[in-house]
């Protein structure tokens, strides 16, 4: 365990009701009793809550009205002493407390302490570490629900079942090699090695079919609105946004550069980036719009091409569908107030097997269609997130895939007829790949690159 004690704000900057400045460490008691003029903080009981004030040493002044939550070990978070003092939540107001307590011999905490610690301390495993920040990045109730489910422990649950499932094998293989009984003992073990094996190699497999859409959901799709200048797209992004940020004119062009919003859409999280219309122009400014708008296609997970009803279709339009074929794209006829214009017969041929709706988005028609069409594409309809155990850590990703590949040579090893010790090199090292999931078997340097990407006070 560590030795010192750290602190940091614990909620975003920023004026607010309540701001906390969080302490952990064998001094978080003591530290906030010399500063607290109230209830002795040192006879309190664990998981209480204490108003008083905090009294400035240097001026022996009130620093700031608080109320102070008191958490002893193990039953804590890190599984140390926790206090959270509550302040107001002004920017003077909670950062006088941080430097207070801080001149009282706290250590300012670094990015992602607070949860490193609990792992280190056995609070949690790495997994369930990576969830916390995954939590706090969720864009969508869906999301949320997986990261929920990941902090419960529930991927390492299965990682650790796995594990066990390949060292049970691994000790009973070397039992039979180092005591051969039986005649038949070799037979025996390949059978038993080939038989677990396959067993954790299609429990990983399935695990790597819901990286997909745990990826959506954890980074939400990058959705590109591309079509010709003035077709709609701004208001398709108003639309689905539910605010006015993108500017609506009659004037083409208006868009000079890609606006990005995140939006909900029937729980998968969107990207949603409005690139300025895509076509050949003398303005400067927008035809560096145009080629972030290239750039912007080329990145997209998702593509809405929009067309207008009131227009007939152009050689721009054409070379935009081109330019999408084999990409996922879904086509928005608007402006279907408007006369007709457009040959709806070509579109639906250039379309191909690609949804077409149809949207009036002005009067804010077709908007519930498209909502669907957008989820039927990726999650054909609803996503369950109920039963199932989600992967949508990059980093687990690559590690499954690298235990595949472990398991894969292994079989095939098995099948090659190679000796039984050569085999279990493979099998050893997927479980030694399994246990960086959770953090068994990760480097040090590893864990601290992880934890530096949270946020300070966590």
């Amino acid at each position: 365990m560590e030795t010192d004690t750290i602190t940091a704000i614990s909620t975003p900057m920023g004026e607010g009701a309540i701001a906390i400045v969080r302490l952990s460490g064998p001094e978080a008691v003591s530290i906030s009793n010399e500063l607290f003029q109230g209830k002795d903080l040192s006879k309190a009981d664990s998981h209480t809550m204490h108003y008083g004030k905090i009294i400035d040493p240097e001026t022996n002044e009130v620093a700031e009205e608080v109320m102070v939550s008191i958490m002893r070990a193990p039953k804590t978070f890190t599984r140390e002493d926790v206090v959270e003092i509550n302040c107001h939540g002004g920017l003077v107001s909670v950062n006088r407390v941080l430097e207070i307590v801080l001149a009282k011999g706290a250590r300012l905490a670094e990015p992602g302490e607070f949860t490193k610690r609990a792992f280190l301390n056995g609070r949690i495993d790495l997994s369930q570490a990576e969830a916390v920040m995954d939590l706090i990045r969720a864009k969508t109730d869906r999301a949320m629900n997986v990261a929920l489910k990941q902090m419960d422990g529930r991927l390492s649950k299965l990682i650790q079942s796995l594990r066990q499932k390949l060292l049970e094998t691994l000790a009973h293989v070397e039992v039979n090699i180092d005591y051969p009984e039986y005649d038949d003992v070799e037979e025996m073990s390949h059978n038993m090695m080939e038989e677990k094996t396959k067993e954790v190699l299609e429990e990983v497999k399935k695990l790597l079919q819901t990286a997909q859409q745990g990826k959506i959901l954890r980074e939400g799709l990058a959705t590109a609105i591309i079509g010709r200048p003035n077709v709609g797209k701004s208001s398709l992004m108003n639309a689905l946004v539910h605010e006015n940020k993108a500017i609506v004119t009659e004037v083409p062009g208006t868009t000079r550069d890609v606006i990005e919003e995140y939006v909900n859409v029937r729980g998968v999280p969107l990207r949603l980036v409005d690139t300025a219309g895509i076509r050949e122009t003398e303005d400067i400014v927008e035809r560096i719009g145009v080629e972030k708008s290239r750039q912007v296609l080329k990145e997209a997970d998702l593509i809405l091409l929009v067309l207008n009803y009131g227009d007939e279709l152009t050689a721009e339009d054409e070379k935009l569908f081109e330019a999408v074929r084999d990409l996922d794209v879904i086509v928005i006829v608007n402006k279907t107030d408007l006369e007709p214009q457009l040959d709806m017969e070509r579109v639906q041929t250039l379309a191909d097997k690609h949804p077409v709706i149809t949207t009036a988005l002005l009067h804010e028609k077709g908007i519930d269609e498209l909502e669907q069409a957008i989820s039927q594409v990726f999650f054909e309809g609803e996503l369950d997130t109920g039963d199932m155990t989600y992967v949508s850590n990059v980093r687990h990703v690559q590690l499954l895939k690298q235990a595949k590949q472990a398991l894969e040579d292994a079989l095939n090893g098995m099948e090659m007829d190679m000796p039984i010790d050569m085999v279990q090199i493979d099998v050893t090292r997927t479980w030694e790949i399994l246990g960086e999931i959770v953090g068994d078997t990760v480097h040090e340097s590893l864990i601290d690159q992880l934890f530096s990407q949270f946020c300070l006070g966590k």
